[in-house]
C-alpha cells in the first residue's frame, strides 16, 4: 500500500453555534496542529435544499443511529421517550432529529471546510469528539467547548449544539464534499509538515 492510498479528504462544518460563539479560529487551529491540510474553506448560509441533501432521508443507518443515541441518552438520564417525544421508535425519532438538524443548519451561516491527510476522516472525528458533547473526551473540540445533550435538545425540540459536523466515514465524505464544494474550489499545495511527516 502506498502513502497516497491512505490520504483522505473529509468535510467539516462549523455549525451556527460555533460561528456565533466565535470559535471558527479555535477549531481551525486544533485541526491544523494535527498536521492535516486545509484545502477548501468558505462561509455560507445553507439553503434548505442543500441541508436536505446533506441529511438525506434515505440514509437509514444514519437516521436510526441518531434515534438510538437519543434513546440511550434518555435511558441514562431517566427520561421517558414516549412521554417526551411521543415514540420510542429509533427511526421516527431520527426523522424528527433530521428535521431539527435541517432547521438549525439553515438558521445562520456555517463555515464549510475540506481537510486532507492520512486517515483524515478518523483523525478529524477524534479531534471533534463524541457527537454528544457531554460524552466527548477532554481535549476534543466538543469535550472542551460544548456541553449539550440529546435529552436537553430534544426536550426543546431542536438540534444538539455540538459546534461541528465531521464526515462519519470515507464514503460519507465522498458524498458530502461535492455538495458543499466544486472541484475548482478545492486546492492543492504542500504543507511543510508533509516533508517531515510523510
Amino acid at each position: 500500500m502506498l502513502v497516497e492510498d491512505l490520504i483522505e479528504q473529509t468535510l467539516i462544518l462549523v455549525k451556527p453555534d460555533g460561528v456565533k460563539r466565535g470559535l471558527v479560529g479555535e477549531i481551525i487551529k486544533r485541526l491544523e496542529t494535527t498536521g492535516l491540510k486545509l484545502v477548501a474553506l468558505k462561509m455560507i448560509k445553507p439553503s434548505k435544499a442543500l441541508a436536505e441533501k446533506h441529511y438525506p432521508k434515505d440514509r437509514k443507518e444514519f437516521i436510526e443511529g441518531m434515534g438510538k443515541k437519543t434513546l440511550e441518552n434518555y435511558q441514562e438520564v431517566g427520561l421517558d421517550p414516549i412521554k417526551m417525544l411521543g415514540t420510542d421508535n429509533p427511526h421516527k425519532i431520527g426523522l424528527m432529529i433530521r428535521e431539527w438538524l435541517i432547521e438549525y443548519l439553515t438558521s445562520d451561516p456555517v463555515v464549510a471546510m475540506v481537510w486532507q491527510g492520512p486517515l483524515a476522516v478518523s483523525l478529524v472525528r477524534k479531534v471533534a469528539g463524541n457527537t454528544l458533547p457531554f460524552k466527548a473526551e477532554c481535549g476534543s473540540i466538543r469535550g472542551d467547548l460544548a456541553f449539550d445533550s440529546s435529552a436537553l435538545a430534544n426536550t426543546q425540540k431542536r438540534a444538539i449544539k455540538n459546534l461541528v459536523h465531521a464526515s462519519g466515514s470515507k464514503e460519507e465524505a465522498t458524498y458530502e464534499i461535492p455538495l458543499w464544494f466544486s472541484k475548482e474550489e478545492i486546492v492543492s499545495y504542500q504543507r511543510i509538515e508533509e516533508l517531515v511527516m510523510l
